[in-house]
């Protein structure tokens, strides 16, 4: 296992707990008091590109020899000449001329911003909480954001008779206040695994909302193999959830597990949801059965569908593809072993499924024998542990030309959590209602100042763009998902005009190496001295 480190001190950023190659920690609190660099991210923006201390230090790279195969062991090229893109090459071009907007779509087109999107914030309490700051930041820098697996299934003030959904607010709440701030880019996916299917969520969606909404089908996460879960406290509540369906550990409905915790004893009851597909046992008989499914959500009235897939194998990574490719579905998200989670069981985490390098460079390899075919492939998002500007440059590149997207979870989550302990400081008679878990700001907040418009750097950006009036409903924590795309942004595009690919759709594979022969080997990228190098011999030939 690779020990990276736990601070950096050229951006003065330090990890509360045991850090992972995306620069967050193994363990993510929502009342973390800093400060990892997604956290100080989402306060100060693109500031945390560079070195801290200008003009009293100077700053070096340790990062030059590589270990093992991961995205940290491919490198970015750069050009030292030309210009690809729909820019005007007849004058000088900065990094900000590079455009990021993508799009992903079979057949209408879904507009976005930025090349990010959230992964499926689901049933877990902490997407509950601190929701509106999610919602609200990723609709307002024009991303897309999931709506996770089981809302309404846990949802105590959902209804469901005869088997279907009749009311459900807290699925309401969570489209309605993206809504509030879509303007045409982005867009609001809501996921369904097999107990939402059971429930009618895709009837309940495509009567309220229509083609508002894409409808996404799950195969699992990086995180785990098995159904979603949740953990509760009240026993009242986990005999809610075993009467909705769902298996709940240890048994709320047993009298030993009753008195265990009357006496304390017993403190928690694990949710599960059921396994998918138990019943089949076929390749042909899962397609035949996603197929009639596509076309029955198709029916109803989705005119936009996804597919979330997890770390599984090569044989179900080949079926993710074809299918969703021959259904003519509009996005593929392929979360790879690393990816984050809300409750997942941790040696699950550790010691299941493929890491994502290998099964992102697979889906590549796919793809492309799908493509030789003359056969559509579907548009894809890769997922699975990012959350540095270069690592997302870096998977684009990998899944060229077919990746649109990148999928991040937890990195997203960061300035949420963050924006709502300030928010709960500054304005204490809305801290209950933000979930804030501060009395009073850290130091590593309060250096900035002691009012939003001096703590978060891109505060002007917010309100210009909504206005003054309206910034007094915007929570904090959409502010923080701002700074950090921000930051996120400028840094993708200081990569791309070094690589002068100044349009997100002009980056390629040739734009990366491999730092090693292994991840050569692993990746199919060529290793970083073979790259160009008959051309150089060719220029000292001459």
């Amino acid at each position: 296992m690779t020990n990276w480190s736990k601070s950096n001190d050229v951006l003065g950023s330090v990890n509360r707990g045991n850090a992972i190659e995306s620069g967050l920690c193994t363990l993510c609190r929502a009342d973390c008091q800093g400060k990892c660099e997604t956290w100080l991210s989402s306060l100060r923006g693109r500031e945390m590109l560079y070195p801290r201390d200008f003009g009293l230090v100077t700053a070096g790279s340790g990062n030059t020899t590589h270990v093992g195969v991961s995205y940290n062991s491919l490198r970015i090229q750069g050009l030292n000449y030309g210009a690809m893109g729909s820019v005007n090459t007849d004058q000088d071009l900065l990094f900000t001329d590079v455009n990021l907007e993508t799009s992903f779509g079979a057949k209408e087109k879904t507009k976005c911003k930025v090349p990010f999107m959230t992964g499926a914030l689901g049933s877990t309490f902490i997407a509950a909480k601190y929701w509106d700051a999610f919602a609200a930041g990723c609709a307002l820098v024009g991303a897309p954001i999931v709506v996770g697996e089981n809302v309404v299934g846990v949802d105590r003030e959902s209804e469901i008779k005869d088997g279907r959904i009749v009311k459900a607010p807290e699925l309401e709440r969570r489209i309605d206040t993206y809504m509030r701030y879509y303007d045409g880019y982005g867009a609001i996916i809501v996921q369904m695994n097999v107990e939402d299917t059971r429930n009618g969520v895709a009837e309940y969606v495509a009567e309220k909302y229509g083609d508002k909404v894409i409808i996404e089908l799950k195969w699992g996460q990086g995180a785990k193999n098995i159904g979603g879960e949740i953990e509760v406290t009240s026993l009242d509540y986990a005999q809610f959830l075993k009467d909705r369906g769902y298996l709940v550990d240890p048994d709320p409905a047993k009298p030993e597990v009753q008195e265990g915790y009357k006496r304390g004893a017993i403190t928690h009851f694990a949710r599960h949801s059921r396994l998918g597909y138990t019943n089949l046992n076929t390749y042909e008989q899962v397609h035949d059965d996603f197929m009639t499914s596509v076309n029955y959500l198709r029916k109803i009235g989705f005119k936009r569908i996804s597919l979330k897939t997890g770390s599984y194998g090569m044989e179900a990574l080949a079926m993710a593809i074809k299918f969703a490719s021959e259904a003519e579905l509009d996005l593929l998200t392929m979360d790879g072993s690393g990816g984050g989670t809300g409750m997942s069981p941790w040696n699950m985490m550790e010691s299941w499924g493929v890491p994502s390098i290998l099964l992102h460079a697979k889906a590549h390899e796919y793809a492309n024998r799908l493509a030789a075919q003359g056969k559509n492939v579907v548009d894809m998002s890769f997922a699975g542990g990012f959350a540095k500007g270069s690592s997302i440059f870096k998977a684009l590149a990998m899944g060229a030309p077919y990746t649109k997207m990148i999928c991040m979870g937890r990195a997203m989550m960061i300035p949420g959590f963050l924006g709502s302990n300030i928010e709960g400081v500054l304005f204490p008679e809305r801290k209950e209602a933000v979930c804030g878990n501060w009395d009073k700001l850290p130091a590593a907040v309060s250096k900035y100042g002691d009012s939003a418009d001096k703590i978060f750097a891109c505060y002007q950006d917010v309100e210009k763009k909504v206005g003054k009036e309206e910034m007094k409903n915007v929570p904090l924590g959409a502010l923080g998902i701002w700074c950090l795309v921000d930051k996120l942004s400028a840094g993708l595009q200081q990569l791309m005009a070094g690589a002068r690919k100044f349009d997100l759709q002009d980056i390629t594979r040739n734009d990366i190496a491999s730092g090693n022969r292994e991840t050569e080997k692993e990746t199919g990228i060529p290793f970083i001295t073979d790259v160009m190098d008959e051309t150089a011999k060719k220029i000292l030939d001459m």
